[in-house]
């Protein structure tokens, strides 16, 4: 059983997959949800359940923070849940998915940025401030600030930023196949997401390499906050077997 991700942050720190001999658990890499669904694991175990954990942390902008150990999990989280889920759904072992899913999470490397910070309920205030010519480089999915502060600028220039860091990091060559996702943070139009897509396409291809697949859109958001991240995926033929293969969740839905 795949469950997928809903927009709107209201999904748990965790997918569980179903592989039939036990559950994967996918964990974004922030401390709480890590320190959680360890207790979780342990309580599953107890009771006989086999676990695997697939820790996912493809966000390039930063190594540490007060919020995670190491790079935190961020869009790439999306890919991860969808292949392992398609790999659990086609009857491979609990420890085949698992590999798979640190698989993607090892090939997968993501950059975000805001435009506008996002309000958390129980805080009232936005998360951090920007003035009205300002942006944020390299937040994550949780109202965290980013590395730094720039001045705003065109559509373009963001996007070569965002993208520079997540290319040069999984040191895509040419002749390479990729997934490119352009993943909206909430407040972001479907429109400007494209403008983003254009662009990283062109960066990608001006490479040598090839957008094999894609996906735009409002996946694993930050509540209403105005921004978007980059994500691109190093596909090899299993990885794009799995990702075509058909899904129907609330999210994703194509095949069926």
């Amino acid at each position: 059983m795949f469950t997928s991700p809903t927009p709107d942050q209201i999904l748990p720190a965790t997918l569980a997959v179903n592989s039939g001999a036990g559950v994967v658990h996918i964990v974004k890499n922030y401390t709480g949800d890590v320190l959680n669904f360890e207790t979780a694991a342990e309580l599953a175990q107890a009771e006989g359940v086999d676990i695997r954990t697939v820790l996912v942390n493809d966000d390039v902008a930063v190594e540490d923070s007060l919020y995670t150990a190491g790079r935190r999990g961020v869009g790439g989280t999306v890919l991860v849940e969808k292949i392992a889920g398609a790999a659990a759904e086609r009857g491979d072992s609990l420890d085949a998915v698992a590999a798979i899913g640190d698989r993607v999470n090892s090939n997968v490397r993501t950059m975000g940025v805001a435009l506008s910070a996002c309000t958390v309920p129980h805080a009232g205030t936005p998360s951090f401030d920007l003035a009205d010519d300002e942006i944020e480089i390299g937040i994550g999915i949780h109202g965290e600030p980013g590395r730094h502060k720039i001045p705003l600028e065109n559509a373009d220039g963001i996007t070569d930023r965002l993208l520079d860091p997540v290319l040069s990091d999984l040191g895509i060559t040419g002749g390479e196949k990729v997934l490119l996702f352009v993943n909206g943070m909430g407040g972001t139009p479907l429109s400007e997401l494209y403008i983003v897509y254009r662009r990283a396409a062109q960066v990608i291809a001006e490479r040598g390499a090839a957008v094999e697949r894609s996906l735009v859109g409002n996946y694993i958001t930050s509540l209403e906050m105005q921004g978007c991240s980059i994500s691109v995926l190093r596909l090899d033929d299993e990885l794009t077997q799995l990702w075509d293969a058909p899904v129907h969740t609330a999210a994703l839905r194509w095949g069926v």
